[in-house]
């Protein structure tokens, strides 16, 4: 299963890809938005939404393309990774 990312703290980019690996998904995180941002989202099977530490504009364009390719959107204010681990458990194992 392939997740992006969008939002979160840049300092842990690396334990959002770790918390993804060991649910078995392939993780994109995009902390902040930069030229390119909906290209490089590609068609993931999840969009995971940061809210509390994302723009405003970002959420979006995110949204946008999201309903654009049809992908699940799984909105939580917090970026810690208890709340990733806790999105993933919830769609992961279906």
């Amino acid at each position: 299963m392939s997740v992006v990312i969008i939002g979160g703290n840049e300092c842990m980019v690396c334990q959002y890809q770790e918390i993804c690996k060991k649910h078995g998904c392939k993780a994109k995180v995009f902390v902040k938005e930069k030229s390119g941002f909906k290209k490089k989202l590609g068609s993931p099977d999840l969009m995971i939404l940061f809210t509390n530490t994302v723009s405003h504009k970002m959420v979006l364009s995110a949204v946008t393309e999201a309903k654009r390719n049809n992908i699940t959107i799984a909105r939580t204010h917090s970026s810690s990774a208890a709340a990733l681990t806790n999105v993933l458990e919830t769609y992961c194992n279906r």
